[in-house]
């Protein structure tokens, strides 16, 4: 997480309520890799003004989430290769 104040006391407060703390690992750029990483969800989210409800956000998110570790090469079917393609007709069916 970034050297954000709110996440810090955030997890703190969490931490007083587990027996196991939490291990906080900061750095100052770490949050741009994950912002980096949602550029896309965002570009595609720009022009639909937003979701009507919570569910319908989290099935809309979630598809676009599988596509991009599709073509990102991120999802493995025992070690047989498959296309971009074939790994989108396999979840359709």
């Amino acid at each position: 997480m970034d050297k954000s104040g709110a996440n810090l006391a955030a997890l703190e407060a969490l931490d007083a309520e587990r027996a196991t703390p939490i291990k906080i690992r900061q750095n100052k750029y770490l949050n741009n890799i994950i912002e980096q990483d949602h550029r896309a969800i965002k570009r595609i989210i720009s022009p639909m003004m937003g979701f009507k409800s919570f569910g319908c956000a989290r099935i809309i998110l979630g598809g676009i989430e599988v596509m991009h570790m599709i073509r990102k090469g991120q999802m493995h079917d025992n070690g047989i290769p498959k296309t971009t393609a074939d790994w989108f007709y396999s979840l359709v069916i």
